[in-house]
């Protein structure tokens, strides 16, 4: 038998489907002492699945809409419309009417209601859908609440939110509509309680709006609105508006704005009493929920009324540190130029490679930078390197240290020196190894690497099943023994105190900025740049064969290599190609997380690339690059030195500027090497266990390769030793991992969620200048090319590249463009210093860029200050 009225008392949590997330909501909170919710009842979804199952031209017309993208508009206009008009002008049956009369009786049926929509996609702690569908307040009459009952369940398909499941992937047939039906309640104030502060995420301040009447001229921004904030029981913030109007009930139904008294306009909507005692509600309601809650509440003769609950979906997960006390964290992929979400294997991947603790939140990795911020010895080192390669952090950091309460002091170790920046971006200490100035050393490192590389592939060949897990897992440990090998971390340290030092000696000597940026150009055993010119070889290969470049233009399969043979010059193509994957096929975009499909996996990535490259580059333009800029590197280092010589003490600044050079030019491209040795590791690890994989597919315990993703390194060891998985874990993992697609990582977060953001102190900037960090010196302009994927990459000679972030993957790119601009980076992370090594002028850490530049734009890149200008 079909339920079509429930009322709230008989609701809960489990009675979603039925109801709704708004109804299921708003029933706990109707079951919980304490709180008082208005008398009402839900019209259920199976009521509504009766109207859709009465208008057999529905089915067709959510056909047409599986089919509609979020930018058509228009078709989005028009469907939505059909929809809405349909199912409003469809009769309501009869014993759905009758349960509604019956309840709306024992109610009160001359009484005013508020007609609230609660769709089953609303209010889930995934996506909120607040406002995509209709309220109606102060409706009086049976029929009257008939009708809005229909208006409510066609705002399922409103423009927006019709967009809205678009958007977030939810399936229009498998959403469904209960509508809420409550008493009216006629209020002195109203507004909206947040039990986490929406701007800065602190979960321990409650953020309150108030304003007079009912909350209708607030939501909809109708008038200002009080603000008040709330942490440990202390008012620490308030701010009285000018309210001007107010929404108010009208006798017979309906309601109007009305002018507020001048005499009340400025007088605040609470008392100091009513809002900590509202924000003891907020707390004891987010404590039931066990989650921080977006609350619409209203005062009434001085009582509390709760008409809306719902979960805050845009909040970042808090690491977890395993205590209580406060902890600052720093985001890992910021510094790894990929904030994009890591699958669990991806995650605990990284983890187990990294050299200290990473905790993950949110998909994403964080370091715990406490207890180096709480020792003043070790909080300097810390603030300085970060001064000079990320200053947004360092803002962000000082902020946190001037509040003075949060981090608890410790007393300085005994010595202290500045932290090293390893390849995971963090402060190593430990690695203050002096190494030679001799380039011999950075041969030696990469032929051991390459040796314990091939040792790898030989003995991971004979392992299955468990074994193969526990070889990984003893592998990846050995592995770190040479990543973190003193002299390896030496060479790369000394790199960067070389380009640390030139740049601020020739400063401070002769006046210069930036001069390691010139001097970084062309430098030796820098794989990732090499990886770039080599592609423009590659271009070479292909561009005399216009058959081959005409079918490259149209591939869409991965499968294109073993058809180039049959084309003139296809072999010759296929060859470079598979010679050019076979040296770095085992690098793609965010290659840090293992589960990422590969070049070698998707070689139709590097297509765009080898496409523009013929296009916009000259034959043997990579050795002909490679030259030019050491030669622009060696004329300027002998330049510096002449300068140098004329001043007092002249011979010896030149000689260690001379001295600080070859260091510089022998060691800076080494940086690049860890990480794709790593990168390299990796491939073969997942080589290997996707043919495990395999094997538990064939086996029936998991149904898809890729299913190992969403499993733990541990976990998955398990599932092979028992060769049984629920498949539940799976599921749930895919969905987190889509959720965690949405969320925007900070760089910076406290234990207390509070996402804290620097900011570039300058002052010296154009009117109407993006700021971002400089990192490699010039000034260029052209037309941006905003990206979010290099697969999309369609560029004309002269572009200024636009993005979010670049990892080593962008690098084939780099060839093509003119100048850098990216959202996320630093001074020394991958992007700045292939920038720097292919004398592009770039601009990172620029906030909301790929925002504030459109595509197309006519922009002008100055990377030796730091900004970004949109021309006319």
């Amino acid at each position: 038998m079909r339920t079509y009225v429930l009322d709230l008392q008989e609701i809960d949590r489990t009675k979603a489907r039925l109801v709704g997330g708004k109804g299921a909501n708003l029933g706990e909170l109707s079951r919980l002492e304490g709180v008082r919710v208005p008398a009402g009842f839900c019209v259920t979804t199976e009521a509504f699945q009766r109207i859709m199952g009465g208008a057999p031209s529905i089915g067709g017309l959510l056909d047409r809409s599986s089919s509609l993208g979020v930018g058509d508009r228009d078709g989005i206009r028009e469907l939505s419309g059909e929809l809405r008009r349909i199912i409003e002008g469809t009769a309501i049956p009869e014993d759905v009417q009758d349960a509604l009369t019956q309840a709306l009786s024992r109610l009160g049926a001359g009484d005013a209601y508020a007609v609230r929509s609660s769709a089953t996609a609303e209010d889930l702690p995934g996506a909120s859908f607040a406002g995509q569908q209709d309220t109606y307040l102060n409706v009086i009459g049976t029929q009257a609440i008939l009708q809005h009952v229909r208006r409510c369940w066609a705002s399922l398909f409103t423009d927006r939110a019709v967009t809205y499941r678009i958007q977030h992937g939810f399936d229009h047939r498998k959403v469904h509509m209960a509508v809420v039906v409550q008493k009216m309640v006629f209020p002195q104030a109203s507004g909206i309680l947040f039990t986490a502060d929406p701007i800065t995420s602190n979960r321990k301040v409650s953020s309150i709006e108030a304003g007079f009447g009912l909350g209708e001229a607030l939501v909809s921004g109708l008038t200002n609105a009080d603000g008040y904030k709330v942490r440990n029981g202390q008012i620490i913030e308030k701010t009285v508006a000018t309210k001007k109007l107010a929404t108010r009930a009208l006798e017979k139904g309906g309601t109007e704005e009305r002018a507020i008294e001048p005499e009340r306009q400025n007088r605040p909507a609470l008392t100091d009493e009513q809002i900590l005692r509202l924000e003891r509600l907020g707390r004891r309601i987010e404590g039931h929920f066990g989650h921080p809650q977006d609350i619409e509440w209203c005062l009434v003769e001085g009582e509390l009324h709760i008409v809306q609950s719902r979960p805050i979906t845009t909040l970042y997960p808090i690491p977890d540190a395993g205590d209580q006390g406060n902890h600052v964290f720093l985001s890992v992929g910021h510094q790894q130029m990929m904030t994009d979400p890591m699958k669990p294997l991806g995650l605990s991947f990284f983890q187990s490679a990294a050299s200290g603790g990473m905790i993950a939140a949110g998909g994403r990795l964080f370091v715990d930078a406490t207890k180096q911020l709480s020792s003043p010895a070790s909080r300097d080192a810390l603030l300085d390197l970060m001064e000079r390669s990320a200053p947004l952090v360092k803002d962000a950091l000082s902020t946190i240290i001037e509040r003075g309460d949060f981090i608890e002091p410790l007393p300085d170790a005994p010595t202290a020196s500045r932290p090293n920046q390893g390849k995971q971006g963090v402060a190593l200490p430990g690695f203050d190894t002096q190494v030679d100035d001799d380039p011999a050393l950075v041969t030696e490192l990469i032929e051991r690497s390459q040796a314990a590389l091939e040792e790898l592939k030989r003995d991971i060949r004979t392992r299955t099943g468990a074994a193969l897990l526990d070889f990984i897992r003893e592998d990846i440990q050995r592995s770190k023994k040479t990543l973190f090998d003193p002299r390896s971390m030496g060479v790369i340290m000394a790199g960067m105190n070389a380009y640390w030092w030139l740049n601020e000696k020739m400063t401070a000597w002769l006046g210069e900025k930036n001069v390691a940026d010139t001097l970084s150009q062309s430098v030796s055993n820098n794989i990732t740049s090499e990886m770039g010119l080599e592609l423009l070889d590659v271009a070479d290969v292909i561009r005399p064969y216009p058959d081959v470049v005409a079918y490259l233009q149209d591939v869409k399969h991965d499968g294109f290599l073993d058809e180039l043979a049959e084309l003139d010059g296809g072999q010759e193509a296929r060859d470079a190609i598979r010679a050019y994957l076979h040296k770095y096929g085992m690098r793609c975009a965010g290659e840090i997380d293992i589960t990422r499909a590969r070049w070698s996996e998707k070689p139709t990535t590097l297509v765009p690339s080898i496409l523009s490259n013929i296009k916009n580059c000259e034959p043997h333009a990579g050795k002909r690059r490679f030259e030019q800029g050491r030669q622009e590197a060696l004329q300027r280092a002998r330049e510096l030195l002449d300068r140098l010589r004329q001043l007092p003490d002249g011979e010896q600044k030149a000689s260690e500027a001379r001295r600080m050079i070859d260091r510089l030019r022998n060691f800076i491209g080494y940086r690049e090497y860890p990480k794709y040795a790593i990168v390299n590791r990796y491939f073969v690890y997942k080589q290997a266990l996707l043919q495990e994989a395999e094997r538990l597919v064939q086996a029936n315990v998991i149904r898809d390769v890729e299913d190992i993703y969403y499993l733990t390194f541990d976990e998955l060891h398990e599932v092979v030793r028992t060769q049984q998985l629920d498949d539940r874990v799976v599921s749930q993992r895919k969905a987190e991992h889509e959720l965690n697609k949405k969320l925007a990582p900070p760089s910076v977060i406290t234990s207390d969620g509070e996402i804290v953001t620097g900011a570039y102190k300058r002052a010296d900037l154009p009117a109407g200048a993006i700021v971002g960090l400089p990192v490699s010196s010039g000034v260029v302009e052209g037309r941006a090319r905003v990206l979010s994927d290099m697969a999309d990459a369609v560029l004309e000679a002269g572009d200024i590249l636009v993005t979010s972030f670049t990892d080593p993957s962008w690098t084939p790119l780099f060839v093509s463009i003119k100048g850098l601009v990216t959202e996320v980076g630093g001074l020394m992370t991958h992007g700045s210093v292939i920038a720097r090594e292919y004398g592009l002028p770039a601009v990172v850490g620029v906030d909301n860029a790929t925002r504030l530049i459109r595509d197309g734009q006519r922009i002008r890149v100055n990377g030796t200050d730091g900004y970004i200008e949109i021309l006319p």
